[in-house]
């Protein structure tokens, strides 16, 4: 049986992160340490995020991103958690990156909009600490 999710607790972490993007054929570039970093590859990229000034060189980089953890771990059989934090930030106009992990999930956000973000996700139930 499965559970949906209602009232999630999320934590902005601190500092700005970037998005990066390399060729696809591009070698794996070295973990830059930091508080999250991520590497996602396809036929038609490979995608890199990092700490703001921690992409590899030569990547194309969109930057000044916030990040909100989900706070986790979360269970397998929970359904709907990307929907319920999204769709509030839809309705709000606010652009986001998602990215999960086997623990947890992360929305990245502008900064410019992280104030209208954190309303939005409280607005919809949902508690930011941080």
């Amino acid at each position: 049986m499965t559970t949906t999710v209602e009232g999630l607790d999320l934590a902005l972490l601190p500092g700005r992160f970037a998005v990066g993007r390399l060729a696809a054929d591009q070698p794996l570039p070295a973990d830059p340490g930091g508080v999250l970093f991520a590497l996602s590859r396809s036929a038609d990229e490979l995608s890199v995020l990092a700490e703001e000034g921690r992409t590899p060189p030569g990547a194309r980089v969109e930057s000044g991103l916030r990040a909100l953890r989900v706070a986790g771990p979360l269970d397998f059989s929970l359904t709907g958690i990307l929907a319920a934090l999204t769709a509030p930030l839809a309705e709000a106009g606010v652009p986001i990156f998602a990215l999960s992990t086997y623990d947890t999930d992360y929305l990245l956000v502008p900064e410019r909009a992280l104030a209208q973000a954190v309303n939005a996700l409280e607005s919809a139930g949902h508690r930011v600490h941080g």
